[in-house]
């Protein structure tokens, strides 16, 4: 078999998507055909993906507030979570947190975090972040 020819002629006949739609038969689909309804991903898939959404938050904050790279990385890990959560857009609108990091403060950086609706939509997620944002430990 020549994986590479079937790879196109699947491509032609399937065609290529790279957002989810729904088929002819009302199955969400992926890709080339990838019904996530009954096939779904599989979990080196789905840690695939993850290492491209890590990527792209990171890349995304690194160009968008010049800061990121003076931070520790602890603190680096939680605004890219941030963002990963939020959006580097979302992100961005924290302007008194990412105000307070840039001083150093991160005791002010705690308070604005835990201070906004982001923490009462996400819950645990703000406390433990918040917390590392403070002490620098995870």
């Amino acid at each position: 078999m020549n994986r590479e020819a079937l790879k196109a002629q699947l491509i032609r006949h399937e065609g290529a998507r790279l957002k989810p739609y729904h088929d002819t038969v009302g199955k969400l689909t992926i890709g080339v055909g990838r019904n996530l309804d009954d096939v779904g991903i599989t979990p080196v898939e789905m840690l695939v993906l993850l290492d491209t959404d890590i990527t792209r938050a990171e890349a995304g904050l690194r160009a968008a507030w010049p800061h990121y790279d003076r931070l520790d990385p602890v603190r680096q890990q939680v605004l890219v979570n941030m963002a990963f959560n939020l959006g580097v857009p979302g992100l961005l609108a924290f302007k008194n947190t990412l105000a307070a990091v840039e001083r150093g403060d991160y005791e002010a950086a705690y308070v604005e975090m835990i201070d906004s609706k982001w923490a009462k939509q996400v819950g645990a997620r703000a406390t433990e972040l918040s917390a590392q944002m403070k002490t620098g430990r995870v």
